[in-house]
């Protein structure tokens, strides 16, 4: 069965079915979903309510695609993006193919081509500093120009901002990897989470009493390395509470590669091969080498107690 809240995902805007054609469209790479970016959607939602609502993004995130050699950054993958964005009314997520040929394409040949030819969009919602085609040669005054000459209305929405000024991916991901998951919470409106399926460790946190289910972080951001206080999407629906360790396991020798460790506080079954959400609520503490594993067992005796206090 599907679920009625998860968006359909178009790749290609050549072709689009006419059933996903003609919606109220929010632009940006809306990389973590953050409020700002629902923000757009609203307002884009706001302008045409009888329309169909949509956001427009890009998939590879257009950095990734011209530096794939910069150490992952993204917030928020594929599935996850447009499930936050069907949640927040998004019928359609046009997550169009980023390539050489959309690269190359300039920014008036993006409106007509693509926004007005192929998705037949019948309104269009960006932030201030929206920028699109070739080298970021159109900007919103430009877009706004371009929407008016072809009759098709155009929302500008003002960034939101707290406390601190503009929210934005950069702050959230620098969030993050300071070790204040808290500060990106205020700002995404909801926890941030690593989803991705569980592998197969060496078991060592069976023998030592606390089996964890792992994660690599793939193209996920690489937050600050040590111990959080977790809540765990499972994959029946349910959530559970937990203690997670962000890292490369140096009491043990090293990893090439970060992986993320969880522990799930009164819950047992096997989890292998299966995908879950771990959403980082509180840091504990940074990564530590221990001396042997007796210290590092009651080092995570320690850490359970601090992770149930933390999530009440």
């Amino acid at each position: 069965m599907t679920d009625p809240r998860l968006p359909t995902v178009v790749a290609d805007w050549h072709d689009v079915p006419e059933g996903l054609r003609g919606a109220s469209i929010a632009l940006g790479n809306m990389d973590g979903v953050h409020r700002g970016h629902l923000a757009v959607l609203h307002a884009a939602h706001q302008a045409r309510p009888g329309a169909p609502l949509a956001a427009l993004t890009f998939e590879p995130h257009p950095r990734e695609h011209f530096r794939p050699d910069d150490p992952p950054f993204r917030l928020t993958l594929l599935p996850a993006k447009a499930a936050a964005l069907g949640a927040a009314g998004a019928a359609v997520v046009y997550a169009l193919r980023f390539d050489e040929a959309l690269a190359a394409m300039p920014a008036e040949a993006f409106f007509q081509q693509v926004l007005r030819q192929g998705l037949g969009a019948v309104h269009l919602a960006c932030g201030q500093d929206f920028a699109f085609g070739h080298r970021r040669g159109g900007d919103a005054e430009r877009l706004s120009e371009l929407a008016e000459a072809a009759g098709i209305g155009l929302t500008i929405v003002p960034p939101l901002t707290d406390a601190q000024g503009p929210i934005s991916s950069t702050r959230i991901r620098r969030a993050l990897q300071d070790g204040y998951p808290e500060r990106a919470t205020g700002m995404l409106g909801r926890p941030w989470e690593i989803r991705g399926t569980v592998v197969h460790g060496d078991k060592l946190g069976r023998v030592l009493g606390w089996p964890t289910a792992n994660l690599w972080l793939g193209r996920h951001l690489e937050p600050a390395r040590g111990v959080y206080a977790v809540t765990v999407a499972l994959p029946d629906g349910t959530e559970a509470k937990g203690v997670a360790n962000i890292g490369r396991r140096p009491t043990l020798g090293g990893d090439p590669e970060t992986r993320l460790e969880t522990y799930v506080f009164d819950w047992s079954g096997d989890l292998y091969g299966q995908e879950i959400g771990v959403r980082l609520l509180h840091f504990l503490r940074p990564d530590a080498k221990f001396a042997d594993l007796e210290t590092l067992k009651a080092a995570i005796a320690e850490d359970a107690a601090a992770a149930r206090a933390a999530l009440g």
